[in-house]
């Protein structure tokens, strides 16, 4: 009985030391150039990414595969300022904690939003942070 626990506790202990932690951000490989409208984020998922339009704020959940699953479906089909005030790199996406949570930041005015992505159509959405300042 003894040798079986302290199995156990070793096994735990090590499976532990190899888990996976979501406690921090992904690390996003982003491009320098800001001339560009379309950017890739990253999820804490391997198979999905968020596809921002950095000219208006839109965004699509980009899913690869090596398989038949493959898909691209909207986030947000709504943009975030008119056509006159676009312009490339306005918008930009900061990964949280949450595996399913970005911020959407507007860099020129500072509005931000939350972005939720999921695998179910029910639980996406993208609601404005409100400035409780205002």
């Amino acid at each position: 009985m003894r040798t079986f626990f302290l199995t156990s506790i070793f096994a735990l202990t090590t499976m532990l030391t190899f888990a996976q932690s979501t406690s921090q951000p992904p690390i996003q490989n982003i491009s320098t150039d800001s001339t560009v409208v379309y950017r890739l984020f990253a999820t804490n998922n391997t198979y999905n990414f968020i596809k921002l339009n950095t000219r208006n704020g839109q965004m699509w959940q980009v899913q690869w595969s090596l398989k038949d699953n493959q898909f691209e479906t909207t986030l947000s089909d709504i943009s975030r300022v008119i056509k006159n005030e676009e312009k490339n790199g306005r918008f930009f996406l900061y990964p949280t904690t949450n595996t399913y949570n970005f911020i959407l930041l507007d860099q020129i005015d500072g509005r931000a939003w939350q972005v939720q992505w999921n695998f179910d159509a029910e639980k996406r959405m993208v609601a404005r942070i409100l400035n409780v300042n205002n």
